[in-house]
């Protein structure tokens, strides 16, 4: 009974380590498509917030990781993506985060025109509310065009808020901490611009392949 009873655990054992070879061997076999199509996927949005016809440079040969827990919201790396039309910095499009969603973190892209206005907004994750906070997606709602050609003033510019607040951004029926949270990070995204433009457009390398 008891030569059974180990005999048994040796299979069990052998039969773990064969599972974890198994699901080992599969994630390495996968891990480079994954990220291509990460990487296809993205550049497709970076493409919707910065029209193709703007530039024609690699943004992932020409791009920066940024850190900034203050303006970006996260203590994790961030991308700041140069696009140039014939070497001219045209616009850059940022990658942060909006901490304070109503489920978590809201991650973001936002495209800055070298002028300071915005070129546009996207959301790339987010774990809100269906049927409320969702609405930040564009293929939920048109919310998020509302950040087209807006810019601020001043790092204490008061229109950057929702209607609630006092400001000119919309709010969601039943959902204000969404749109609230998101617009805040997209003013401390510009603002960090503001500060850092020349250093962001002047040190950059490439990324591809190690974006986060």
């Amino acid at each position: 009974m008891k030569v059974a009873i180990q005999n048994n655990a040796k299979v069990l054992a052998l039969f773990a380590v064969a599972c974890t070879a198994v699901v080992s061997l599969v994630n390495l076999l996968t891990k480079d498509s994954i990220a291509r199509q990460e990487q296809q996927q993205l550049l497709a949005t970076l493409h919707q917030v910065i029209a193709p016809e703007r530039i024609n440079n690699d943004l992932y040969q020409d791009c920066q990781f940024i850190k900034d827990v203050e303006f970006l919201g996260s203590n994790k790396s961030q991308t700041a993506y140069i696009a140039r039309m014939d070497h001219m910095p045209v616009a850059v499009a940022i990658t942060s985060v909006a901490p304070d969603g109503y489920n978590g973190n809201i991650q973001l892209l936002v495209a800055i025109n070298v002028d300071g206005t915005l070129s546009g907004v996207r959301v790339l994750k987010h774990k809100e509310t269906p049927g409320l906070g969702d609405k930040i997606e564009t293929r939920k709602g048109e919310w998020v065009y509302n950040f087209d050609d807006k810019y601020i003033i001043d790092d204490k510019d008061s229109r950057w808020a929702v209607k609630k607040d006092g400001g000119m951004f919309d709010q969601f029926t039943g959902a204000t901490i969404t749109p609230r949270a998101v617009v805040k990070a997209v003013k401390n995204t510009m603002i960090y611009f503001n500060q850092h433009q020349k250093d962001i457009i002047t040190n950059t390398t490439s990324c591809r392949g190690q974006h986060d």
